[in-house]
């Protein structure tokens, strides 16, 4: 059976998701190792860590913009080969701080045009009654390449060295751009929000294609709307909690917990591999719920949106309370498993609202979500910091009490917003 192109599409963008995520764990547990070998502290290793967010946040909008105007394909290949570029010829070297900022910079810029330009592919391919499934599928790549990453990287960095992260990195980039380039391709019609499917090519659907392509984009009116406001609260607050745990789990197993994480096995990988999992489920429970009519597209997102974001919380504040590997990649488990069941609530969101400008929603959502990024990961060592100048002690939960409470927090801020302000219906012609 030949497979549809936009199943195709969907599949590469998978990938291109768990590549991403690959890297950016990969880059967390290699700098830990080395930069714990040279002795530097929790505050600088929180600077280095969050570099790659500036550069990420001041490419989401202009990410956005390009997917619009060039074509999210083009976009995204080239952002791809980018990042590999950079992992391939810059050296892991904690000593040579300059050095590794601007790397971490470049591979944040390259990054950022990402998920814009992936939203913006995913809105011309996928039809409506497709799309809680497919963006699901989509960025659940994010949590398998983070989970993959948890569980082969640690062991590739003790036999290999740090550097070694980077080189597989670069070789796993330049692979997918290589799939990419040979099959991927622009739709000859739309599936942007009017209930079309992907129809053979006519002069009609290819004008209003270019029209598309080039409509002048309504910032503010994208600016000053309280649903996109609402998406952009929520993803602030889910990669809040996602970057602090991507970037600080590591940390807290050996140092929190005293555990090694090569002698943790298949254990620290959980926390993704169920966010992999939970982000499948609200997709396949979103269309469900939708397509049988069983609730509205609105009441479908405020649900699980709400269902997603306040157990989360719950297991973010409980984490430092449990003392054992078990209880503590149980907790995270549960945390992260239920924010990417709330993906199926705001992330998808964006197509419902603007599905012609999905893009740049997307992209002023993810600097808010970028932000958060760079806000929570520095934050974190700041906190951690004063804490081991307090007690002494980073073993002690009361070190790291603050650090989950402000996220746990959040969610129940975040998931009001969401019920009060966010909308499944189309407000951007």
């Amino acid at each position: 059976m030949k497979l549809p192109v936009r199943y195709l599409i969907v599949i590469l963008t998978f990938f291109c998701t768990s590549v991403c995520y690959i890297e950016r764990v990969g880059f967390s547990i290699g700098y830990t190792v080395a930069a714990d070998g040279v002795g530097v502290n929790q505050s600088t290793k929180g600077t280095i860590l969050s570099t790659f967010y500036y550069g990420y946040a001041c490419s989401q909008v202009p990410g956005g913009w390009a997917a619009q105007r060039i074509g999210g394909r083009r976009v995204l290949l080239l952002s791809f080969l980018l990042w590999s570029l950079t992992c391939a010829l810059i050296p892991l070297d904690p000593n040579r701080v300059m050095l590794l900022v601007v790397a971490r910079l470049l591979v944040g810029v390259a990054q950022g045009f990402i998920f814009p330009s992936i939203h913006t592919v995913l809105a011309q391919w996928v039809p409506p009654h497709e799309r809680s499934r497919s963006v699901s599928l989509t960025t659940s790549g994010m949590y398998l390449g983070a989970a993959l990453g948890m569980l082969l990287l640690p062991t590739l960095v003790k036999f290999r060295g740090p550097q070694s992260v980077f080189l597989a990195e670069a070789a796993l980039g330049a692979s997918w751009s290589l799939l990419w380039f040979k099959y991927a391709t622009d739709p000859k019609s739309t599936a942007s929000g009017v209930g079309e499917s992907v129809l053979p090519i006519n002069k009609k659907m290819d004008s209003h294609n270019k029209k598309v392509l080039s409509a002048k984009i309504p910032w503010v009116k994208i600016l000053t709307s309280l649903p996109v406001w609402a998406i952009v609260v929520n993803n602030f607050t889910f990669h809040y909690a996602l970057y602090v745990l991507m970037n600080w789990l590591p940390t807290y197993f050996e140092l929190g917990l005293k555990l090694s994480l090569q002698d943790m096995g298949s254990s620290k990988m959980m926390p993704y591999l169920n966010m992999f999992l939970f982000s499948n489920i609200g997709g396949v429970v979103a269309d469900y719920l939708i397509t049988r009519r069983i609730l509205s597209v609105t009441k479908t997102r405020k649900f699980l949106n709400t269902v997603g974001f306040l157990v989360a919380s719950l297991a973010l504040v409980v984490i430092p309370s449990f003392r054992t590997s078990g209880g503590a990649v149980f907790c995270s488990s549960v945390a992260l498993g239920f924010l990417a069941l709330g993906r199926a609530g705001f992330a998808v969101n964006h197509m419902d609202v603007a599905p012609r400008y999905a893009g740049i929603v997307m992209g002023v959502s993810n600097t808010a979500g970028t932000l958060a990024g760079i806000v929570g990961v520095d934050l974190t060592g700041k906190l951690l910091e004063a804490a081991k100048a307090a007690n002494s002690d980073l073993s002690s939960p009361e070190s790291w009490r603050t650090v989950f409470l402000i996220p746990g927090f959040l969610c129940i801020f975040s998931s009001f917003v969401f019920l009060l302000f966010s909308t499944g219906e189309r407000i951007f012609d």
